[in-house]
Order: structure tokens, then sequence, then C-alpha cells
């Protein structure tokens, strides 16, 4: 490597957390590591959750690294990057930053390289912490490695007008010769130009066809789709062929609600699957289930009321002799509740697997728990990019848009983005103004 133009990349333990190998992201270049992020991943390790999961898989990385050489003094690595662990601090702080923090012990140490003359970025999933380091005269950077552009995040669908003619002949041959490119299992609304009606199709890229949807007014557990984007939701949900579907939107649009009411209707009236498994993080609120009294199922119904929610509005309007209330649901083990930190472990064969609240997990984590499926399981996972919780994901960089992206055009996934609140006029309201 060029001495001269080679870059420094100094990795914040945050981006660790976020995916422990990132240091193999960066090729032909310097990488360093701060000996305080060591110091905090080393806290991080005795972690039950994610966060400890992915400390440790770091920890043994760099071990194995230290195989083969000094860290000190740097190791080759097989993307053609230099390692380096450094413990340096300037012998003057600037604007006398206090070195309490080890968050500023770590800035500092890129400062210090920077005064080297070195082409320094400070790569760092903390807004504030790249702020700070941008006062420091230092070159911050997000790690962008699984990131996706939000506002050109793949919709799902996409429109077209065409004439009377060809959509008679959709609806009556069920299939038509499509030459525009489309992803495989993208839905198009066909719009008829002389009387704007929509008819719906889905697109088949082996055979360069689209589809006709069917069913899609349908009601599923007592659940009627109420606009378009519902209707292709519901398409997606029911198909078995479609092992993965993933539903993005704003609050009252629908998603979780058509999830759970398709997940029973194909556990206890189609037998497809022997049960619906329900799970959202709960990472979020900083505490594990354990700090919770109670049996699983009692700690649970705390972060899961938002599904006992919906699943009380689908009981409430559907009758049928195996769904008379949530409690014999989950006592016939119709439906699981699930912590996502339970499921890594776990092989799920013949489940249909609603993970809600999705957008607030890593690129990691979703990949953890997509791993999981076993033969004959559907997963849905839904979310809304805007409502974020985590400190160091935003709606480019979680595990949901990321997916969608990634799986866009697969043959045994579906997407669609659910735009229009349908839980009230209030709500509407609320998700555009507030």
């Amino acid at each position: 490597m060029d001495k001269n133009t080679v870059k420094t990349f100094v990795i914040d333990t945050n981006v660790f957390i976020h995916k422990p190998d990132a240091i193999m992201s960066f090729r032909d270049s310097e990488v360093v590591i701060p000996l305080w992020v060591l110091e905090e991943l080393d806290h991080l390790k005795t972690y039950s959750d994610e966060r400890g999961r992915n400390a440790r898989a770091a920890i043994r990385q760099l071990d194995e690294l230290a195989k083969h050489g000094n860290l000190n003094e740097g190791v080759k690595m097989e993307n053609g990057s230099i390692l380096k662990i450094v413990m340096a601090l300037p012998d003057v702080l600037p604007a006398n930053l206090s070195t309490e923090k080890m968050d500023n012990k770590i800035l500092l140490s890129a400062y210090v390289l920077k005064n080297e003359g070195k082409k320094v970025f400070f790569v760092s999933k903390d807004i504030n912490a790249r702020v700070k380091a941008t006062v420091l005269g230092l070159k911050a950077v997000d790690y962008e490695k699984q990131k996706v552009n939000i506002t050109t995040l793949y919709k799902g669908y996409r429109e077209a007008v065409v004439s009377s003619d060809t959509i008679t002949h959709l609806k009556v041959q069920g299939a038509i010769e499509w030459k525009e490119q489309c992803y495989h299992n993208e839905s198009i609304l066909f719009r008829d130009k002389e009387n704007d009606t929509v008819t719906i199709g889905r697109f088949n890229a082996g055979t360069s066809t689209v589809t006709l949807t069917e069913n899609t007014g349908g009601s599923v557990c007592g659940i009627k789709p109420l606009n378009d984007n519902q209707r292709i939701a519901l398409d997606l949900l029911m198909d078995s062929s479609i092992s993965l579907v993933t539903l993005v939107g704003k609050a009252g649009t629908g998603k979780t609600l058509l999830a759970i009411a398709t997940g029973l209707k194909k556990v206890i009236e189609d037998h497809a699957y022997a049960r619906v498994l329900v799970s959202r993080p709960i990472v979020p609120l900083g505490k594990d289930i354990g700090y919770l009294p109670g049996t699983k199922n009692e700690k649970l119904s705390h972060w899961m009321q938002p599904i006992f929610d919906n699943l009380e509005y689908i009981l409430s309007s559907y009758k049928h002799q195996n769904m008379k209330n949530a409690d014999q649901l989950l006592a016939n083990r119709l439906i699981e509740i699930e912590a996502l930190t339970y499921i890594r472990g776990r092989s799920l064969p013949n489940q249909f697997i609603i993970i809600d609240e999705a957008q607030n997990l890593s690129p990691h984590e979703v990949k953890t728990i997509v791993s999981r499926a076993g033969d004959g399981t559907k997963i849905v996972l839904t979310g809304d990019p805007y409502q974020i919780d985590s400190p160091y994901l935003d709606s480019s960089s979680n595990g949901l848009t990321y997916l969608v992206e990634i799986f866009k055009g697969q043959k045994i996934a579906g997407h669609i983005t659910l735009e229009k609140s349908e839980r009230s006029a209030l709500a509407e309201l609320a998700a555009e103004l507030l």
C-alpha cells in the first residue's frame, strides 16, 4: 500500500455491535481499533442479548488475527488491509476535552493519528460521536456497508395505465405477457384508462408474464382489505409458495393485523402450518424479559400487548370453534409468543412466523432470525422504518429495509409498502403531521 494515499479507518465500538466482522469491509486500507474499544467490547461481552453475542464474535475475530502478528505494529488481513490496535492520547487535549469518558478517548485516538499526517476517517454508528469528531477536525462517516437509500426503497408494486381490452384479457385468460422489466413477485396496479378502475396482477420473471391476483377482495378471519396495497399484502401473505414477506408502512396501515389474520387462517382453517409464532424486539426498552416477574408468557404480555390488541380485534369479529379467545389459542399452542432472544438457538419448521417492529433490528439480527426458518416455514416481517428506537439504527441502516432491498426479485420473497392508514382519520392525520 502507498503510505501517502492509504486511508486510515478508526472504528468505533458500536460498529462492531452492528456487524461483528465489520473490519473486513475496509479493503486495502489501514484499520485502527483504539484500545478503549476493546475495553467496551469486554464490558458488553457479558450481555445475554445480541450486543453481547456480537461483542464476543468481534473479540474472537481479533484474537484469531492476533495469532498472525503483532496488533500493535499491524497485522495483514485477507482483504488486503492492515489492522492495528492503538492506545495513543495527545499530550495537549483539544479544548480540554475530558478523558474520563471512553467515547472521548476513542475520538482522541483518531485525533492523534490525524495529527501524524494520516488520512483519517472516524467510523461510527453514533451520530453524536460523529458530530464531535467533526468538531475535532476529523472526517466522520457512518458505517454504510449495509445501508440502503430509503428514498428509493423498493415499494413492491408499480402502476400501469392500460386499455380495457388488456384488462379484459387478463381477467379472462388469467395472465398476459408483459415486456416491461419488473422484479419477480412485484405487483402491478393496472389502471383502466377508460374508467380508471384498478386490477391487480403479479409479475413472473421466469415467464415474463403478469398473473391475475385473485380473491384480493375477500376477508380473512373477518379482516377485509380496505385498499389496493392491503389487497397486495393479503395476496403475498396467503401464497404459501412465498416463504418471506416484508410489510413496510406507517402506523395504522394494517401490517400486523393482516399478518396475524392470515396466520390464524393458515393454521386453524387451512392446516398449512403447525402454529403462528409471533415476536417483536424488546431491546429498545433496555431490559431483557428476565427483569419482569412471572412466567415467560406473563413477562412477554407487557411487550406483546399490541399483538394481543390485534388478536382481540380479530376474535371480536370472527367466530370459529377453535378461536374463542386468546387464552385458548395459547393453551392449544395454535399461536405462540416468543422473545427474539430465544429464537436464535431454535430451528423452526412448518411455522407461520411474524416479526413485528422489525425496523428495530440490525441487518445481522435479521439474518439470524431468517436463518432460523426450517422446512415449510413462512416468515413475515413488519415495521415502520421511520419509527426506530435504537440509537445506532436509522431508516436506511435497519435490518428491515436492508432485507427488502436484498431480497427484491427473489422467487420465494414478496414485499409491499403500505401507504394509507386505515386505523382512523385521527391516526392518519397524526402520522402525516406529527
